[in-house]
């Protein structure tokens, strides 16, 4: 019994020690991340220790363009009744400044932004964190992804560069942190959470984006989106213009596989050599397909590789490479990723059975589609997509209202010939109301006549275009 006893004064007298050097711990005014009583997570009480590992890898980028411009714009618009009275308007050569971010991805001087801050400049200027600045020069472009490096000649005191992290891995719900050049306060730190991912927003063909509610602004453009190891998961790239809290940046698993090409000043993009249109549940099911998931091939191209490496009209994509397909957009970034000349493994469904197919991809050579929806769309000269409740917002389209966006209206071309641009939005076609691309496409697919009447949302109001099918031969 006496042992007991003593035993139990031992525990009593531990336990008291332990908690004496946790008031000692805290009264020495040390920190440990705070646990979160709902979810047992570690929440960060500070981001410093992360943004003074790799600010100093985050510069400023400013740019300078030559532009021709009327001096009498403020008064006389382009486009303007006054144009034909007066006849062209002297132009005269201006100096426009811009401002972007960047971060340094190589110790020779490397640095990684968006296409946009360093597209058409005359010149570029670098600026670190310390003050000092580097004249640069572009080394590559991609408009279709955004994406740019530039170089500088590094000095020893050149900073180190990022990490670059994997995209695919970061959740939804965790921490992320904006290093960037905001309206030109430099060093800029904001910090969110990832909002989404997998986002398309209609900016270019090969939309994935990842959605933060981190603070971004104008000159955060190009600049790095850590994840909490310090690692970039992203490149700042887009916001809403209207919203709150609601940024875009581009995966860095996409600026990954176009780095090596950057480099070499000329990204070489897959072709595949086919048209697809997203599934809809009875096309689902006329198909035979047990989900929606996957894109229904509408037309091949002859002499295509998707042509000689055996795929039809009809059969459906589901996976590409090991990867899920779930839409056109998932198709035509796979395949322009993937390297001409090497086999990729493409898994369909063809009469409700499986199959999978071995083709050799193609290189896609200038005015080439990766994949494309609805033979309709060279047809009339445009491509359209869904309107996304991000889009709706920024269009003003109201909830309910439905239609299409035009993304691309070909030159020449029926479309171009009646005026859409862009941006507008088809709101109805011949009559008939279109809530989505699917059913703008199964509209025009049920029109025999060869014009189209299109109610047309631009900017603040409606009007009626007229379109009529012209001679020109549909582009493959």
């Amino acid at each position: 019994m006496g042992n007991e006893i003593k035993r139990n004064i031992r525990i009593r007298m531990l336990k008291v020690a332990i908690l004496l050097l946790g008031v000692i711990f805290f009264m020495s005014g040390q920190t440990t991340p705070s646990v979160s009583p709902a979810f047992g997570a570690p929440v960060p009480e500070s981001f410093a220790g992360l943004v003074a590992r790799v600010k100093s890898s985050v510069v400023n980028i400013s740019t300078t363009q030559i532009v021709k411009q009327s001096p009498l714009i403020p008064f006389f618009m382009p486009n303007s009744p006054f144009d034909n009275f007066f006849g062209p308007m002297p132009q005269r050569r201006m100096k426009i400044h811009a401002l972007g971010s960047g971060f340094v991805i190589d110790k020779s001087g490397l640095i990684l932004t968006n296409n946009h801050v360093v597209a058409k400049a005359t010149s570029i200027k670098i600026k670190l964190g310390n003050g000092k600045v580097y004249d640069a020069k572009v080394v590559g472009r991609d408009p279709k992804t955004d994406l740019a490096l530039v170089k500088v000649k590094p000095d020893k005191n050149f900073p180190s560069p990022v990490k670059l992290g994997n995209s695919n891995a970061i959740r939804v719900g965790d921490w992320v942190v904006a290093v960037g050049n905001p309206f030109g306060l430099g060093q800029t730190v904001t910090v969110g959470v990832l909002s989404a991912k997998g986002r398309i927003i209609g900016v270019g063909p090969y939309d994935d984006f990842l959605q933060t509610d981190a603070a971004i602004n104008p000159g955060n453009s190009g600049g790095p989106l850590f994840n909490m190891e310090g690692k970039v998961i992203g490149i700042n790239t887009a916001i809403i213009k209207n919203g709150q809290n609601i940024g875009f940046a581009i995966p860095i698993n996409i600026a990954k596989k176009l780095v090596p090409q950057l480099k070499k000043g000329k990204v070489i993009r897959g072709w595949l050599g086919v048209e697809v249109q997203d599934l809809t549940p009875e096309l689902a099911k006329s198909f035979r397909v047990k989900n929606n998931q996957g894109v229904l091939i509408s037309s091949v191209f002859p002499g295509s590789p998707a042509d000689r490496g055996g795929l039809k009209r009809g059969d459906i994509i589901v996976a590409f490479s090991g990867e899920k397909i779930r839409n056109g957009y998932d198709i035509s970034r796979l395949v322009a990723a993937a390297q001409p000349g090497k086999k990729a493994t493409i898994k369909i469904i063809r009469n409700g059975q499986e199959k999978v197919l071995k083709i050799t991809i193609g290189t896609m050579k200038q005015g080439k589609r990766v994949a494309s929806v609805g033979n309709e769309q060279n047809t009339w000269g445009m491509a359209v997509q869904d309107i996304t409740p991000e889009l709706a917002g920024r269009l003003g389209v109201a909830p309910g209202e439905g239609g299409v966006i035009i993304t691309e209206v070909r030159p020449e071309s029926p479309a171009s010939k009646a005026g859409l641009r862009p941006g507008d939005v088809i709101l109805e076609v011949n009559r008939k109301k279109v809530t989505n691309a699917q059913g703008y496409y199964n509209v025009l697919r049920n029109t025999k006549d060869n014009e189209l009447l299109l109610l047309v949302k631009r900017r603040n109001g409606n009007i009626y275009l007229i379109l009529k099918k012209g001679t020109d031969k549909p582009s493959k």
